[in-house]
């Protein structure tokens, strides 16, 4: 477990994380580990998993001395049991289990950080289309809120439901935002967001399309992705959303394209950046076009952009781990906006910080 320590609310925060097998749970497990302010109570794997009863760490070698606890399996009599004693619980689950279960914790007294898509769109009737099935738990998709750490602290520390949002989704809306929220585009003009992932994206489960020694880099599920309705949604603009897939382990990169309205200047733009990231420690505003090797295994986004006044057209490029700033810790972000805690606590050391200057 976590050593103790008292938060803002002095209290130490006992957690679960149902999911713990999977990529994006290990690096929660890794990082809740390192905060001071948890205890992990319980790493949860799904109730037929060949995992139960496994030690985390004989999954996930890293984690050796750090994390062994025992995977157990969820089921009804485990939560009776045990969602009582928590304080929040991390979802690295399908998307299904969120839906069908959040409630029950939130209604148990105990916070949630969904890192699935069980609640990240905010209309039920999407859910078939774009996940496969029907929502039938209306009454927490209306009272979730949608966990954009840079962008949502107050809905964030104001609810028990986060929905963490999804790694190109992440990557694509930090690039987006400073300019749809400032209306420095042309209003219904087409934007474009092509985005590229490493096969991690894929989850752990083994499959021949995502078989290292398969992939190609090629695109997938164009204009029909589950992420397309979620960046367009938060971005408040209708965005054109192309995923590829790359044969590489870990990060992501999104780069969007956007029609500037025809008085918006560069300087404008360099504006909108510095005003929406100047003091977010964990956006790192580069002088040139990110590359992934700088943020995999981190909790960083790295943004550029360049703009081009003739053709009244903004181009910018974000770069994240999708494992971390796309899913566990941007979660652990969440986490700590809710307990009233600087969203980057325990992710920094002073030498990992870096000066958000654009050069």
């Amino acid at each position: 477990m976590a050593k103790a320590r008292l938060d803002s609310n002095n209290s130490m925060q006992k957690v679960a994380v149902i999911g713990a097998s999977g990529y994006a749970g290990a690096e929660l497990v890794g990082l809740l580990c390192q905060h001071d302010g948890v205890s992990i109570e319980h790493l949860v794997v799904s109730e037929n998993s060949s995992s139960e009863g496994k030690i985390f760490s004989d999954l996930h070698g890293r984690f050796k001395t750090l994390c062994d606890l025992p995977l157990e399996a969820f089921s009804a009599s485990w939560f009776d049991c045990c969602a009582v004693h928590l304080d929040a619980v991390f979802f690295a689950t399908p998307h299904e289990f969120s839906a069908d279960w959040a409630q029950a914790f939130v209604d148990a007294g105990v916070k949630v950080f969904d890192l699935s898509g069980g609640f990240r769109l905010k209309e039920s009737t999407d859910y078939p289309k774009y996940y496969g099935f029907e929502h039938a738990n209306i009454d927490a998709l209306n009272s979730a809120q949608y966990g954009l750490a840079e962008w949502q602290e107050t809905d964030i520390a104001q609810t028990n439901l986060i929905a963490v949002p999804g790694c190109y989704p992440t990557a694509s809306l930090l690039g987006l935002k400073p300019i749809t929220i400032n209306k420095l585009h042309v209003e219904n003009s087409l934007i474009v967001v092509n985005g590229i992932s490493g096969v991690s994206g894929a989850g752990r489960s083994a499959s021949l399309a995502t078989n290292f020694n398969e992939v190609s880099l090629k695109a997938y599920n164009v204009l029909q992705h589950r992420h397309q309705p979620e960046i367009s949604q938060e971005a408040h603009a209708s965005v054109i959303f192309n995923p590829h897939l790359a044969p590489y382990k870990r990060g992501l990169m999104a780069t969007v394209t956007m029609q500037l309205k025809e008085e918006v200047s560069a300087k404008q733009v360099d504006m909108a950046f510095q005003q929406a990231y100047g003091d977010k420690p964990l956006i790192r505003m580069v002088g040139a076009w990110p590359e992934i090797a700088n943020v995999e295994y981190s909790p960083f986004a790295d943004i550029h952009w360049q703009v081009d006044e003739e053709k009244h057209v903004v181009v910018v490029s974000c770069a994240i781990d999708n494992l971390l700033k796309g899913a566990a810790s941007q979660a652990l972000q969440c986490f700590n906006i809710s307990l009233g805690l600087p969203s980057e606590y325990s992710m920094l050391s002073v030498t990992a910080a870096s000066p958000n200057v654009k050069n």
